[in-house]
């Protein structure tokens, strides 16, 4: 064929041929449709080539993306993913790749979004991820992930990446089950498609165990759990516990394979059946009553059983059936029933009797029977006449015999509901009931008085009842034509049907017994036969058998026959489909059994009739519409009468308007239609989603209804914003089919009008005519034309309001009303209120407002003259009162401020003399170990870790030997945690244990810093995650010492700070103490309350005003008596003991309070100028007494003059006698002084303060300034002066101003980064860096809780412990209210480091108000002091591990290792079970096998090793 090519000049005129031959084509390309989609339309589309398959990603309408695989020409494409890209809205039509393929761009109206092509990451199995269909994808075996090819390691190697389904890795394990009384038993894996596995593997029990598999081939070796890992299983749980048996890759940590592996548990069974059908090798054994995976643990060759059919078991057998209350046997059929064995008990049977268990012995004949011996059994209430009782038969107490067939004993009772003798013979015969005469009841024979002929039994010859009786007859009225079926209730009527068969008669007239209503001896249905025209009533009479006397019955009812008659129905005419509910009129219409009515040839369904009516329900018409006759039966009369019912045209529906609602339904809805007033009752209907809503209409003409809208079943949680269409809508028109679903109509449902509230409150206040306006979505519907309209009503109050709507509120005029009312919206089926509104009046006045307001200012008026004139008078009395009171306060303002001029005066003065005394040297500092002593192990003197170890001889070397291993065990960082948590974690283990245990290992770790350091900041990190979890405040933090980490956070500081602490803070704090000390002797303290004149604490405060003097005793040098007199200011007040305390102070001023004489072991003399000498105590036959108070002796008692001479002496023990007769032999030592001896060390932790205890022999109670305030004793006149106790509380704020310049130093130097030379300390610079690293990784960005977390760190763990106790730090003594006001400054301290504002008020505690002005520039230098902290450069991990390392070796032998390793290993003993448990729970621990090292350590320490 020649070709016949022809070139074509192609210029602007040119508009191609006819087929476009210029493409070179002379036939059609046709497209195949290979993906439709009908619901989610696409809207933009692109596709790419991965690897042979062509890919399309199909963006949709609703916002999705649709990824689909298409395979060749003639596959179908497959649609593998779909992803919600935007939530609402289409994708648009322009999608793009990126350059490498791998993500795709998507635009939707408002966002650009970046998807992944491929994701499959999200599916989690081989099967899943190779099964998903996209072709991406792919299973990285060892790495047990799905992913792309190139993204798998060594995914080019053989079987290392499966890309079908076919190469998964699969696994099978022999043996698949074992008992959990079998440990490390070998079990063998076959793996298939698995890669090489050189790296090795393990075998993974879920969390069980974990061990070494060994690779042979494709098979791998495992060994199953050892015995303290295999799981527990009880009876709830069935008999075995099914775990993941998984491969573990070494070379990636991943699981790649695993499969089921059961532990089964044989002993959980408790009966032959069961053990021995279990699916699992259980045996059961006959003689122990157990079931267990080894057949060899049974005693005996014959007591073992494998097959069901060898247990011993009962067989079934006939209905056990027992009287109650008769004595006899049951016997059973059983097979293998074991013969009890020397020592076991024989058999017994158990009947569980209405929740009561009745044992009763058995007998064993044989090994197929047993009998349960002669007994008889009872139950409660006459109600139930054959009761069922679970039988068992046991051995040897509690060993059951199996009861497949589940045999029961029936007990019965006769006379239980049988209470004719009717209803005893008809009984089942079994039973053996009859009816004993002579008692009227229904009993076994020989419960039957014997005399002849008085007990009645079926089976006898005199098996009939006699005197039969009818209770009731239904119906009782009826037509004479016969055929009704009358129902005769009584008792005794027969026990068979020929019985009855032939002797009813009613009211004169045959009535033949039917066969199917007979209920023996209760029931007889009969139909009438026709009566005559003579019969109008009577009664029912029968026979049952013959027509004696005794066998005969009459009721006492009457019959009466009724003539029918029709009147009237209604309506009288209705669809030709049918459903009209018809009404019949007439008489007697109740008679009779049955009623037939029809309409035509049409039945006319029955659903009710009384005597005036028959109510029925017509059916459809066969013949089309017309006119029929309506004809009634009653039984066998048809009643006559010309009725008819006209059979009319179904109802049709033209139109329907609107055709929307909303969700809610109920908007309405009206409907044009034909004859639609032949229905009764129609309906609207919408169906959707599976559910039906319907609704009402109401008729109006033929041509017209109104409906009210259904509702949609739209989920209320899922409301979409968008339209719906019912799947039917329709219209319910009695039986018309037709319409039940429209066709022709588009009915709409849009998104109900959702409302806001008005405000938080729920409250909106309005002026009078202000509209109210109610805001929301929704509110008009988006109708296609545009003019829809909701119907709304808002109610204010009970008044409506004129409404105007927009889409996006309504306004409602308000109706003319003032106050609070509810506001209520309702549109369709819905309401909602968005609140109340408050309408404030601000109308003008009425006349009689404005009358009554007149009167009342007119009577306001005389009043207010009356109480002028009043007040005059009573003002001139109070001017002078005030003029009297001004003078006292004047007197008392510049008493107070005398006071604090002359007292700030002297303390400069005093503590100018102080501190030119306090050079360097002379602060008595307490060496490095002490210091630590007391603050790690507070009132512990002679504590075990400062001595050598104490262990007998024989065990020295052991226990030494265990406590290496145990010190090795403490450096090791695993063990220590696990250790502290595990201990943490017992309830038992306390507060004081907790502070013990960081004290101990602080003390253990003191020479590796470094590493005591690591420990601690893995706690506290530990420590802030639980914090942060349990969802505490975070501020919380480290607030209180509730855990090892927080006690050991104290001690790291104090390891760290003494150098601080000695070179800087350590001066103003002791400059505080002695100031305090100095201030609080200046004047009076009372020495029994504690008490002082001069005081920073409220509580510690004299309330009265105490006259007292200054003196200057000379006091002789003990030391030297020739050189000069020492002068000592003394108060005359002072009592002698603290004549004697303060002498000591000026003596031994520059002298450690340990190394001083102690003022109980010296007496005070007094050297007269007489010569006469006497020595002066607190108590003695001069001490006063008066109401049973006894009054401690001071300077003044003894009329000591100033200037005297006193000496100390040391106390003598044999009765000193006087010199001249005025003074008094002193006793040994004053009670009192026994009394207030402080415990422990001069130093010991807190001074006690003494108490008021009377004196248990004589009941005198001591005082010595102030009585105590609870002793009711005190006059008004005793308190000194007469003025307000709260008076005196100014003192407080003269001793606060005088030591104001104290207490500045001291916080000046802890807040601040420089100190006279010497640098921040390291170790506080670097918490807090730790601690805002700790923020900063829990996103803890409040300044606030930084802050916090600082000040509960150092400021409140360290230094408010150093404020109240400096006799940590210092060789002193501290009195008790030294104390009180130390914590008045150290609670300032702590305020000063709170970010929270204290709001001060008159209630305000005086601590708090007495430093309120002064803490918010003490809080000021506390933030600049954390913020200079937080701009140091930071310190680099090894210049801390350098200068902690530096702090080991200064201080390396201060304690005893061994004796606090012991102290610690105590806890170890008391826990020991908790604590290996926890590390046989640790993987690493498992590796180090630290359980074993702590076993060894265990062994090493036991007593009785």
């Amino acid at each position: 064929m020649q070709a016949n090519i022809m070139l074509l000049t192609i210029n602007d005129d040119f508009c191609g041929l006819d087929m476009n031959a210029p493409l070179g084509v002379s036939e059609m390309v046709r497209g195949l449709p290979i993906f439709t989609e009908d619901g989610d339309r696409m809207t933009s589309v692109i596709a790419y080539v991965y690897k042979n398959h062509s890919l399309a990603f199909v963006g949709t309408k609703s916002g999705k993306l649709k990824k689909i695989r298409v395979d060749g020409p003639t596959n179908s494409a497959l649609e593998y993913e779909i992803v919600q890209v935007v939530d609402t809205g289409p994708i648009l039509r322009d999608m793009a790749f990126s350059v490498d393929h791998e993500h795709l761009y998507l635009m939707s109206e408002k966002q650009l979004t970046r998807v992944p092509v491929e994701s499959c990451g999200q599916y989690k199995t081989c099967s899943e991820c190779l099964g998903s269909g996209d072709p991406h994808c792919g299973w990285c075996v060892l790495h047990n992930t799905c992913t792309r090819k190139e993204r798998c390691e060594r995914s080019s190697e053989p079987r290392r990446f499966a890309s079908e389904m076919k190469q998964c890795v699969r696994l099978t394990v022999h043996p698949n089950n074992i008992s959990v009384s079998q440990y490390n038993v070998l079990l063998v894996l076959e793996t298939y498609n698995v890669p090489e596995l050189s790296a090795g593997v393990n075998c993974t029990f879920e969390d069980l165990s974990e061990m070494d598999g060994l690779v042979v081939g494709n098979q791998i070796q495992c060994i199953s759990p050892a015995a303290k890992e295999v799981p527990q299983i009880v009876m709830e749980n069935g008999d075995h516990h099914i775990v993941q048996l998984q491969l573990k890759s070494k070379e990636t940590g991943m699981t790649f394979a695993s499969t089921s592996f059961v532990f089964y548990n044989c002993s959980v069974h408790n009966s032959c059946l069961s053990c021995v059908e279990s699916p699992y090798r259980c045996h059961w054994c006959k003689y122990r009553h157990v079931c267990t995976h080894d057949p060899r643990s049974c005693s005996f060759q014959e007591g073992r059983v494998k097959l069901p059919e060898d247990c011993p078991q009962l067989l079934q057998a006939d209905k056990i059936l027992v009287p109650v209350e008769v004595i006899k046997p049951i016997t059973l059929k059983a097979k293998n029933l074991p013969q009890p064995q020397s020592g076991q008990r024989g058999y017994e049977c158990i009947l569980n009797i209405q929740g009561n268990e009745q044992r009763v012995p058995a007998l064993r004949f044989n090994s197929s029977s047993v009998q349960c011996q002669n007994t008889s059994y009872s139950y409660e209430g006459m109600e139930i006449n054959s009761l069922p009782v679970e039988l068992t038969v046991v051995w040897n107490g509690n060993f059951n015999i199996d009861n497949p067939a589940q045999n029961k004993v029936h007990l019965y009772k006769c006379g239980a509901m049988r209470d004719s003798c009717g209803l005893c013979l008809k009984a089942d015969p079994d039973f053996e009931c009859g009816w004993c005469e002579g008692q009227n009841q229904c009993t076994l024979k020989h419960h039957c008085p014997v005399q002849e002929n008085q007990w009645l039994e079926l089976s006898g010859t005199r098996g009939k009842c006699t005197n039969p009786r009818i209770t009731d007859i239904i119906p009782v009225t009826g037509p004479r034509e016969g055929g009704t079926k009358v129902t005769i209730r009584g008792e005794n009527l027969g026990l068979e049907f020929r019985d009855i068969a032939s002797h009813v008669k009613v009211a004169g007239v045959e009535c033949k017994p039917l066969v199917e209503g007979y209920i023996p001896a209760e029931q007889i249905v009969c139909e009438m036969g026709e009566a005559k025209p003579s019969q109008h009533a009577g009664f029912v009479e029968i026979c049952v058998a013959e027509c004696k006397p005794e066998f005969m019955a009459r009721s006492s009812q009457l019959y009466y026959f009724m003539m029918l008659t029709l009147s009237d129905l209604k309506p009288k005419r209705g669809p030709v489909s049918g459903g009209t509910q018809v009404t019949i009129t007439g008489t007697n219409l109740n008679a009779g059994s049955n009623v037939v009515v029809t309409f035509g040839q049409q039945p006319c369904l029955f659903y009710r009739r009384s005597a005036m009516h028959i109510v029925c329900n017509t059916t459809a018409s066969d013949e089309g519409f017309e006119k029929v006759k309506v004809s009634v039966r009653v039984d066998k009369a048809k009643i006559h009468q010309e009725l008819q019912f006209e059979y009319m045209e179904d109802p049709t529906i033209l139109r329907i308007e609107p055709e929307w609602s909303i969700f809610s339904g109920n908007t309405p809805i009206a409907v044009w239609g034909t004859h639609l007033d032949l229905i009764q009752n129609p309906q609207i209907r919408a169906k959707h989603g599976g559910k039906e809503h319907v609704n009402v209409c109401e008729v109006q003409n033929a041509t017209e209804m109104t409906c009210q809208a259904p509702a949609l079943a739209v989920d209320p949680n899922h409301q979409s914003e968008l339209t719906e269409r019912p799947e039917e809508f329709g219209f319910i028109l009695d039986n018309v089919q037709s319409l039940l679903i429209l066709n022709k109509t588009n009915f709409t449902y849009y998104p109900n009008p959702v409302f806001e509230a008005f405000n938080p409150s729920g409250i909106l206040e309005l002026k009078p005519g202000t509209p109210i306006i109610l805001k929301g979505k929704n509110l008009i519907p988006p109708v296609a034309g545009g003019n829809a309209k909701l119907n709304y009503t808002v109610l204010i109050g009970e008044k409506p309001c004129a409404v105007t709507v927009s889409d996006v509120q309504l306004l409602c005029e308000s109706p003319n009303l003032i106050g609070r009312h509810k506001v209520m919206a309702r549109v369709g089926g819905l309401e909602f209120s968005p609140g109340m509104v408050y309408i404030s009046p601000d109308s003008p006045l009425s006349l009689p407002a404005i009358v009554s307001i007149a009167v009342a200012g007119g009577l306001l008026i005389i009043f207010i003259v009356a109480v002028l004139i009043a007040y005059k008078r009573k003002s001139r009395e109070s001017d002078l009162t005030l003029k009297r009171l001004q003078m006292q306060m004047d007197n008392l303002e510049s008493r107070v401020a005398l006071e604090c001029k002359e007292a700030f005066a002297e303390l400069q003065t005093d503590i100018h003399e102080l501190t030119s005394d306090l050079d360097g040297a002379g602060i008595p500092f307490l060496d490095y170990r002490t210091y630590t002593m007391r603050v790690l192990f507070p009132g512990i003197e002679d504590h075990p870790v400062l001595r050598d170890l104490e262990v007998p001889g024989y065990r020295q070397e052991r226990v030494e030997k265990g406590l290496k291993l145990f010190a090795q065990l403490i450096n090791n960082k695993v063990f220590l945690l696990s250790f502290i948590r595990t201990l943490e974690s017992q309830r038992s283990f306390s507060m004081r244990d907790r502070g013990n245990v960081a004290s101990l290992i602080m003390t253990v770790l003191q020479s590796k810093l470094e590493y005591a350091t690591d420990v601690l900041k893995q706690l506290l990190a530990d420590l802030i995650d639980k914090n942060l979890e349990s969802k505490n405040h975070p501020k919380l933090l480290l607030r209180r010492t509730e855990s090892v980490a927080e006690k050991m956070l104290t001690n790291w500081f104090t390891f760290l700070l003494y150098k601080f602490l000695k070179e800087c803070a350590g001066e103003p704090l002791f400059s505080l103490f002695c100031a305090i000390k100095q201030q609080m002797e200046k004047g009076p303290i009372d020495s029994i309350t504690g008490e002082a004149r001069y005081s920073l604490s409220e509580d510690k405060l004299i309330r009265q005003q105490i006259d007292y003097k200054t003196l200057v005793l000379s006091c002789v040098n003990p030391d030297n008596v020739n050189s000069p007199e020492i002068p000592v200011k003394i108060l005359n007040c002072d009592t002698i003991t603290q004549v004697k305390e303060k002498i000591l102070d000026a003596i031994f001023k520059n002298v450690p309070c340990s190394h001083r004489p102690k003022a109980a072991d010296m007496d005070l003399e007094w050297r007269q100028a007489s010569g006469a000498r006497m020595i002066l105590q607190d108590e003695d036959i001069t001490t006063k007494i008066e109401n049973d108070w006894k009054r401690l002796n001071t300077l003044v008692h003894y009329q000591v003059p100033d200037g005297s001479v006193v000496a100390l002496v040391s106390k003598q023990v044999t009765a000193y006698n006087a010199v001249n007769n005025s003074t008094v032999s002193r006793t040994s030592a004053s009670k009192y002084e026994n009394m207030i001896r402080y415990t422990g060390s001069p130093d010991s932790l807190r001074s006690r303060t003494p108490m008021i205890t009377p004196d248990l022999e004589s009941g005198v109670k001591m005082w010595h300034l102030v009585k105590n305030h609870e002793h009711g004793d005190q006059k008004e006149g005793d308190r000194g002066s007469k003025m307000v106790s709260e008076i005196y509380l100014t003192r407080l704020l003269a001793t606060k101003g005088t030591l104001q310049k104290f207490v500045d130093d001291l916080f000046e130097t802890i807040f601040s980064t420089a100190h006279r030379g010497s640098a921040l300390p390291l170790a506080i610079k670097y918490m807090f860096d730790f601690l805002d690293e700790q923020a900063d990784k829990h996103n803890i960005h409040d300044p606030h809780v930084r802050h916090t977390w600082k000040s509960n760190c150092l400021p409140l763990r360290f230094w408010v412990n150093m404020i109240k106790n400096p006799q940590f730090v210092f060789d002193i003594h501290k009195n008790s209210i030294t104390d009180a006001c130390l914590s008045v400054v150290a609670q300032t301290f702590m305020d000063s480091c709170s970010t929270s504002e204290h709001r001060l008020g008159k209630d305000s505690p005086s601590n708090k108000l007495l430093y309120a002005k002064d803490i918010p520039s003490y809080k000021n230098w506390v933030e600049r002091y954390y913020s200079d902290i937080g701009k140091m450069p930071a310190i680099s991990d090894q210049d801390m591990n350098a200068y902690l390392a530096e702090q080991s070796r200064m201080h390396m032998n201060e304690f005893n290792t061994m004796s606090a390793l012991s102290e610690i290993y105590s806890y170890v003993g008391k826990y020991s079970e908790e604590i290996l448990g926890a590390l046989d729970q640790d993987d690493q621990a498992g590796k180090q096998k630290l359980a074993y090292k702590l076993e060894q350590v265990i062994t090493l320490m036991s007593i009785d090793s």
